[in-house]
């Protein structure tokens, strides 16, 4: 999996939209679509509050299977 559909699965599982995801983050529902189709990806503090957030290590949210 790309780091995109990785994002897209923890946003999923959680059972939140796009909106409620970048409420959490900080950003736009726009910038949530663009990580989760893989044409932007979230800076380096981001990642590691979605980490920290469903306690993800950082290891499996970047790496692809």
């Amino acid at each position: 999996m790309t780091l995109g559909n990785n994002i897209k699965k923890i946003r999923n599982d959680a059972n939140m939209s796009q909106e409620d995801f970048a409420e959490m983050f900080g950003v736009t529902r726009q910038t949530i679509s663009n990580w989760e189709t893989s044409k932007s990806y979230p800076d380096l503090g981001t990642l590691i509050e979605i980490s920290d957030s469903f306690e993800i290590s950082l290891d499996i949210l970047l790496k692809e299977d």
